[in-house]
């Protein structure tokens, strides 16, 4: 067991000695291993390289070369921004490029901590932090002047060229023998203001700008060998006034052990919502898909509630909280569905921070980045997200203004990938007027409808349920009954030729799909899966199509975007998230032995306790949140009809923390790894004979019991 001694005394991990942050930080996962605490603004992380695809995180586990650490960074994204504030400690004459060797045998990383040693001059680098603000320790072991560069010029960028272009404004100012200052506007994902605050433990003996734009400082130290100099360094979307603010709240009057154990402990608190039973292995992957899972949503406001918006301006917040780092056409597929369980005070204030965004942008948001809107991705996902909140009674915002907030982004044409016109006139989206991913928008936006009809019906709105609920059965319109696969089709009613039905994106039009093609994008119906069973000629007919997409080569066609279509089992692709309900859909076909087979293989192929042990980009939790709850047993299918439907459990026993001192008990008898078939399921010891277990029936509380064997019940053919 790890302990962390400080002025607090000592403090027991008992479930962070689980959480290995560098998983996900090769490969294709594009996590990073410093440090940060649950949904704060600050990531304070090492950068081994800060332009293309590859340092979405800034960070690969495959480096050698360190080139500092900045405070802000993306976990498991396929999209390429922040690495904000960087910091780069160093001995002797200004180098030519601020960088240094080192060994991952030095490095050690925890919730809330990251340590390494620079080799070039053997400085040990230490870091924690909170909400809004970072601290480093930096202790230079060899003789002589040490320096630390502060550089607001850096930052995570799509290629060379643009680290010189980025901030188009920004600079540093002195304001004290230990204390600095600045600011950068810069442009990549979104346009973004960030100010910062930095105090230092030593009087810096001198300084120098190594830029005409006073964008890169050095300070200077006299220090002698062994000897420590800590910073302090909060960080704001709004002013350098709002980051001394942060730093006066959440720092200046601790150390930087209280600090670290602070840390710790609001990690371990959200870990002991989950409490686990199985092998070291199991809780390894468990505990650290919970720790990606709690990373983001960030609060972006500042500790008084200022933010800055979607129009750059600032606001103030009613609850002081303003989320952002919206990933939501990953994360409404079980990430918030987690949060609904395990912290719904969170998921309210989210939902009323996606509100709050649409009183300004007038539209809810698709893919928000420090208050900024960058379009990425398609459909309108903030919407199941708030239906979902609203139907399981999460508190925290209005159902009427959000039911309003979400009509209106349904029905202008505020996102530029939607033209609900163009929409309504034909029932889909034409390939050859829309161009791009016309199949894709189309599905992901009758899932959306049907939410929408959801929360009219629960709020007595007879004649907006009406109207969306029609709009939610539009998929039919590009289901091919002669292949039994969800196709383009043109404006005139044809359908698009040739049928590349293994293409990730169809060069002659642009593309059909998202990342992936028809055999992926077809079960993206998750509303009516019913429905879709009866399209297909029944449970037999759509098991056997199933079968066919896992049995298929696992092979990636076509030369559309294919950096996400990884981690495949025939055609199913386990690294991109429309994939992630898939597996599960066999229990809805009465065949749920294939989905307990199919849940043991995708947790054991695709969570490994190493650095390339995700089979994608983790995307802001939405695949850890993919193995939380299949580990427990049962998954969001539908995540906006508040029904869990079942799988296999992976761990022996998972309590889950309640409201009201209440607890929900998952246990699975005789589990092994032979053992990973449900022969019968039990709730508050009477036998349960549904596909699914009920939100409602979670939160009461109580204890499902699966007993678990080595052979299918039903005997269906696997």
């Amino acid at each position: 067991m790890m302990c962390l001694c400080g002025c607090f005394g000592v403090y027991a991990q008992t479930y962070s000695k689980y959480v290995n942050p560098f998983i996900g930080t090769s490969a294709t996962g594009h996590t990073f291993p410093g440090a940060t605490v649950p949904f704060g603004m600050v990531q304070l992380s090492p950068e081994t390289g800060n332009f293309g695809w590859n340092y979405c995180s800034g960070y690969r586990y495959e480096d050698t070369i360190i080139t500092g650490f900045a405070h802000t960074h993306l976990s498991g994204t396929g999209g390429v921004d922040l690495g904000d504030v960087l910091f780069f400690p160093f001995q002797g004459k200004d180098p030519g490029h601020f960088t240094s060797r080192f060994s991952h045998k030095t490095e050690k990383a925890w919730p809330g901590y990251y340590e390494v040693l620079l080799s070039n001059n053997n400085i040990k680098v230490q870091l924690t932090t909170s909400a809004h603000t970072g601290l480093h320790r930096y202790t230079y072991n060899n003789p002589g002047q040490s320096h630390l560069l502060i550089d607001m010029q850096s930052g995570l960028v799509d290629d060379a060229e643009q680290l010189k272009e980025h901030v188009s404004e920004g600079s540093i100012t002195i304001d004290s023998k230990t204390s600095i200052s600045g600011y950068a506007y810069s442009s990549q994902w979104v346009e973004k203001k960030v100010f910062f605050t930095a105090r230092f433990s030593k009087v810096f003996t001198s300084y120098h700008f190594i830029d005409e734009d006073h964008r890169r400082l050095v300070v200077d130290f006299d220090t002698k060998p062994g000897e420590t100099v800590e910073a302090k360094v909060a960080i704001s979307g709004v002013s350098i006034d709002g980051a001394r603010k942060n730093l006066a709240t959440e720092t200046l009057n601790k150390t930087f052990d209280q600090l670290k154990i602070e840390a710790a402990k609001l990690w371990e608190s959200y870990f002991t919502k989950l409490r686990s039973e199985g092998t070291d292995q199991q809780k390894e992957a468990f505990y650290t898909s919970i720790y990606h899972a709690l990373i983001q949503p960030n609060n972006i406001a500042d500790v008084d509630g200022q933010y800055r918006g979607a129009d750059g301006l600032v606001h103030q917040s009613a609850d002081k909280m303003f989320y952002s780092t919206f990933s939501l056409w990953d994360t409404y597929r079980a990430a918030h569905s987690l949060y609904t369980l395990v912290c719904p005070d969170k998921d309210g204030q989210m939902v009323e921070s996606m509100i709050q965004h649409f009183n300004v942008a007038k539209l809810l948001p698709v893919w928000t980045l420090w208050g900024k809107e960058s379009y990425a991705m398609i459909g309108n996902h903030s919407i199941p997200v708030i239906v979902d909140a609203s139907l399981k009674g999460i508190k925290g915002f209005d159902k009427e203004k959000a039911f309003a907030a979400i009509k209106a982004t349904l029905t202008t044409n505020k996102n530029p990938k939607y033209d609900w016109n163009l929409y309504m006139h034909y029932g889909y989206l034409p390939s050859d007027t829309v161009k791009r991913e016309a199949v894709s928008r189309t599905l992901e936006a009758a899932y959306d409808d049907w939410c929408a009809a959801q929360l009219a019906k629960a709020l007595h709105k007879t004649t907006d349920y009406e109207y969306f609920i029609k709009r939610s059965r539009f998929y039919v319109n590009l289901f091919d009954r002669s292949t039994n696969l969800m196709r383009g089709k043109l404006s005139n009613g044809h359908w698009v030729q040739p049928f590349a039905h293994l293409d990730s994106g169809q060069l002659a039009i642009g593309g059909d799909y998202t990342e992936g093609n028809a055999w992926q994008y077809t079960w993206q119906v998750q509303q009516d899966i019913p429905g879709l069973i009866k399209l297909m000629g029944g449970r037999k007919s759509f098991a056997a199509k199933l079968d066919s997409l896992f049995t298929m080569d696992s092979k990636v066609f076509g030369k559309g975007s294919t950096l996400d279509v990884t981690g495949l089992i025939g055609q199913y692709v386990h690294g991109n998230e429309p994939n992630h309900h898939i597996a599960y859909l066999y229990t809805l076909a009465d065949q749920p032995a294939k989905t307990q087979r199919l849940v043991r293989q995708i947790a054991d192929q695709f969570y490994q306790n190493k650095p390339d042990g995700l089979s994608g980009n983790d995307d802001c939790g939405q695949m850890s949140a993919w193995y939380i709850f299949t580990a427990m047993g049962f998954y969001p299918v539908n995540p906006a009809d508040g029904h869990y439907v079942f799988g296999a459990p992976q761990l022996s026993n998972v309590t889950l923390a309640l409201p009201g001192d209440k607890s929900f008990i998952i246990q699975a008898k005789n589990l092994s790894k032979a053992n990973k078939y449900v022969q019968n399921i039990s709730l508050n010891g009477k036998p349960y004979q549904k596909e699914y277990i009920t939100h409602q029936d979670i939160m009461r509380g109580g204890t499902l019991v699966f007993v678990m064997g080595d052979k299918p019940v039903s005997g269906e053919g696997l």
